[in-house]
């Protein structure tokens, strides 16, 4: 893999770290493009419950990714600041952050194939401009020559408020305590993995977001960007 040419931005962090929003609103802000890979693997955890794909089968799992015509739009006015559909049916931010999918994601994501699959699919996008990634392994595997990397972090009790705020305006109904445990036990998943356990790149720009909200930390952001394009 060669040094970029454009800019790319990695952003990494724990689940409910804010990277998400973070990363979409700074898009916005410098004009280039946005993808949030957790929502491809979230879509294959979809694509898994409806075929009754067992989530400990990899074999299967990639035979599914490659087989379902997933398709990847980039769109500032779409709630998730892109559109991702599969077979032609697009799927919305309720679905992908379901219950059922969330409780197997962790799963489908640490298989080794799986996340080939998936790195293969994310650099694709990544040739094509500047483009800012958010997920648990953008700096350290898929754009390890990124010139820009950050590692978001908050505390347990941050994103737990984040991640049900998020939820309840999709429409979806949850307990704090559970998810402050489904948290805790996607943290405990992410780091342990064999595969591209989550960790912070050694030059990665650690930011803890717990204190401050998304505008502070996209404007930090901004400027280690500005910094990085000089």
């Amino acid at each position: 893999m060669s040094v970029p040419t454009h800019l790319q931005i990695a952003i990494d962090g724990p689940a409910a770290s804010g990277k998400t929003t973070v990363a979409h609103l700074l898009a916005q802000r410098l004009k280039i493009l946005y993808l949030d890979t957790g929502a491809m693997y979230r879509t294959l955890a979809h694509l898994a419950l409806q075929s009754g794909t067992d989530a400990d089968n990899e074999d299967a799992l990639v035979r599914l990714w490659e087989h379902a015509h997933v398709a990847i739009a980039l769109d500032d006015a779409a709630p998730l600041g892109f559109r991702i559909a599969a077979d032609g049916r697009e799927l919305d931010e309720a679905t992908l952050h379901s219950k059922q999918v969330t409780a197997i994601v962790s799963t489908i994501a640490a298989h080794p194939r799986v996340r080939e699959a998936m790195v293969e699919s994310q650099r694709r996008i990544a040739q094509d401009g500047p483009v800012v990634m958010a997920g648990r392994d953008i700096g350290t595997v898929v754009l390890p020559f990124a010139p820009v990397k950050i590692f978001l972090t908050a505390s347990v009790n941050a994103r737990v408020e984040r991640r049900a705020a998020q939820l309840q305006a999709a429409g979806i109904d949850v307990s704090l305590h559970q998810l402050a445990r489904e948290i805790e036990e996607r943290d405990r998943l992410d780091r342990e993995r064999a595969v591209s356990p989550l960790v912070a790149a050694p030059d990665a720009h650690v930011i803890d977001s717990s204190a401050v909200d998304a505008a502070a930390v996209v404007a930090e952001i901004e400027t280690i960007a500005r910094g990085a394009r000089r």
